[in-house]
């Protein structure tokens, strides 16, 4: 085996620990119950609970380092899939709110269709969300400056969209 098949850069090893740093510094803003939920050492586990106590910027910055050195010295694989499951939204919730702006459009585009809207969610506050509608449209037309109406809009019928799907 040849000695440059083993050969790592300085560049890409600093690379690697910045990234490990910035991982540590996502799983110090889980919340407690989000943070039990990892599978990680316990010294690891440790250095971040002892972090997210700290208050000095310098005392953080030096624990936010000893957590990077904690990390190198363990397999991250497992513990960064766990954390992109947290912190990465779903695909329903993708879904969802895809669904919400597809509504969105349709309501701004045609007047009928908020008769499809009210088929498919009876819940809803029709009254509400067939004034916003109005008002985007109106806000549309005028080419108004404010984006305000459709997001109001959108807003509504994302909630709708939500609430039906829980």
């Amino acid at each position: 085996m040849d000695e440059r098949d083993d050969f790592i850069s300085k560049s890409q090893r600093k690379r690697e620990s910045t990234a490990l740093q910035v991982m540590g510094a996502q799983l110090v803003k889980l919340s407690g119950d989000q943070l039990a939920r990892i599978a990680m050492p316990e010294s690891l586990r440790e250095a971040i609970v002892e972090c997210r106590r700290l208050t000095k910027h310098e005392a953080i910055r030096r624990q936010m380092q000893y957590i990077g050195k904690i990390m190198r010295d363990i397999d991250c694989e497992p513990i960064a899939a766990q954390l992109n499951a947290l912190t990465a939204p779903s695909k329903r919730q993708t879904a969802r709110f895809h669904l919400a702006e597809k509504w969105r459009d349709e309501l701004l585009a045609d007047a009928t269709a908020m008769e499809r809207f009210a088929r498919e969610f009876p819940d809803a506050d029709l009254e509400g969300v067939k004034r916003l509608a109005e008002a985007a449209r109106a806000a549309r037309e005028k080419k108004a400056a404010s984006p305000r109406p459709v997001r109001e809009l959108f807003h509504a019928i994302n909630a709708v969209v939500q609430d039906v799907s829980k």
